[in-house]
């Protein structure tokens, strides 16, 4: 009756929590032993998971690892009564986050596969996305990066589908205190090609001539909308490519990932390169291909078409506060309104004329 009563405080108080008063607090020594009962998968819907991962903590702060795995634990808490624990190696990836903050981001490599969706898509290795440093701020960053791999996934469905978690990171030698901050799991490259039946290309001898030129447009577009300077299709910078079976043409499509450089997500630590000329991380540049004025008409008004969806994504996210939500309308709207009007829309496509990729 208590611990029904003070979830009942959690979710009428701090909505931004729903999702932690699923469970108790986890054991913190040792995990339960599995007692699934409900089919389980990765990225089968949007609701926020839960999970804790047991591992050397304090190790891994010390971002010293230089390649080298840490041994642990990850326990998916479906409910109350209901969890799942597997073996996984960690590993510490992205080399600017390393760099910049105190809690990188972790690859985890699983030693009893998981499914990414009911019956398909075993998933042996998986991306979290981590909070950079502890906080609410950072849980904000974290919160607003998921976003926009949803807003991507309104305009494509060849594009990286993710899953919001709240995370439990537990130190197993006992030295310090347990970090629990929110995070994301991306779907593996390997997946996704898969239910696009398509073959990743390992290449970085590419350019934006060999993606279908309405994907790359589009793709280049949503940068330019989220204000993202740092991708490219020439060495895979923060891009996937992946390639149709069955494909006469031989162009791919371009997913892009990796978003908290982005005006969106507007983090304290993303400073845009000097070699950009952006002052800001929400001032915008256009990297895209040069096209002819009609092409890149037609995709500014398919994102216009799409305009209500793509608000619908922030404005129905329960995690993030009322103000952060109206500061990402408000920055969409900075490219939203370029578009409404024939005037405006002619001076958009003139700033893409002016920096595209001849």
């Amino acid at each position: 009756m208590i611990k029904s009563t003070l979830c009942l405080l959690c979710l009428l108080a701090f909505p931004v929590l729903t999702g932690f008063c699923q469970i108790s607090t986890p054991d913190v020594k040792n995990p339960k032993a599995d007692s699934q009962k409900i089919p389980f998968a990765l990225f089968d819907n949007d609701e926020l998971l839960n999970v804790s991962i047991r591992f050397d903590l304090t190790s891994y702060l010390k971002k010293n690892l230089n390649g080298k795995s840490l041994s642990g634990t990850i326990t998916f808490h479906l409910s109350d009564s209901d969890s799942l624990n597997r073996k996984v190696n960690i590993k510490t990836r992205g080399i600017f986050r390393q760099e910049n903050c105190s809690f990188a981001p972790m690859e985890l490599n699983f030693k009893k596969e998981v499914f990414a969706y009911p019956d398909s898509g075993k998933v042996n290795k998986l991306k979290l996305v981590t909070h950079c440093k502890s906080g609410n701020l950072y849980d904000e960053y974290i919160l607003r990066e998921y976003l926009v791999y949803k807003l991507f996934n309104v305009l494509t469905d060849t594009s990286f589908r993710v899953r919001l978690l709240r995370v439990n990171y537990i130190d197993n030698q006992s030295k310090r205190k347990p970090i629990v901050q929110y995070g994301f799991f991306i779907e593996p490259a390997k997946i996704l090609a898969a239910r696009a039946n398509s073959t990743i290309v390992k290449t970085k001898t590419l350019g934006q001539k060999h993606i279908f030129p309405d994907v790359m447009d589009r793709v280049a577009i949503f940068n330019y909308m989220i204000a993202n300077y740092d991708w490219s299709i020439a060495g895979l910078h923060n891009i996937e490519v992946i390639l149709p079976n069955n494909n006469a043409s031989g162009l791919g499509i371009a997913i892009p990932f990796d978003f908290d450089l982005t005006g969106v997500v507007n983090a304290d630590y993303a400073i845009p390169s000097d070699a950009t000329g952006l002052k800001t991380i929400r001032d915008r540049i256009f990297l895209g291909i040069c096209r002819d004025k009609e092409v890149y008409q037609k995709e500014l008004l398919f994102f216009l078409s799409r305009k209500e969806e793509l608000y619908k994504v922030v404005t129905d996210f329960t995690y993030l506060k009322q103000n952060s939500k109206k500061d990402i309308t408000n920055f969409l709207d900075s490219f939203f309104n370029n578009i409404e009007k024939q005037s405006s829309l002619d001076n958009l496509i003139g700033t893409f004329l002016g920096s595209c990729k001849k």
